[in-house]
């Protein structure tokens, strides 16, 4: 019940564009037949909960990201929003070129689904400015 507070009003879900019950269907009949596990490992590494990935993840420890780089989210996004400091060490310190960074309105976690036009659009404006012919 923690995140019933925040559900969408019973007609915005019925008018729902950018996830049709087609596609929820898709979903859960993948879940249901692999399990869900696989999707959760990335946020058990993140949290640590796996001292086997998570000493694997030291490689990367410092490390930075040395080429042109784009950041695309909804600015409804709570993940953006949960780790304090964490967008600005990005745009700053890992990403030694972060070329463009976007916070879609309209748009939570599933950005790509949920605005997929101006996904899309950014992408391709990016590759356009920054790819090397």
């Amino acid at each position: 019940m923690a995140v019933a507070p925040f559900m969408p009003p019973a007609d915005y879900i019925a008018t729902c564009k950018w996830l049709t019950e087609p596609e929820v269907d898709v979903y859960a009949t993948e879940y249901g037949r692999t399990g869900f596990t696989g999707a959760l490992q990335g946020y058990r590494v993140r949290r640590g909960s796996d001292s086997r990935s998570a000493a694997e993840m030291q490689i990367f420890s410092g490390r930075t990201i040395d080429v042109p780089a784009q950041f695309i989210a909804g600015k409804s996004d709570w993940g953006v929003y949960q780790t304090p400091g964490a967008v600005d060490k990005m745009r700053n310190t890992a990403c030694t070129h972060m070329a463009e960074f976007h916070l879609l309105d309209g748009a939570g976690h599933w950005v790509q689904q949920e605005q997929p036009e101006q996904v899309n659009a950014l992408l391709v404006q990016f590759l356009r400015d920054y790819a090397k012919p």
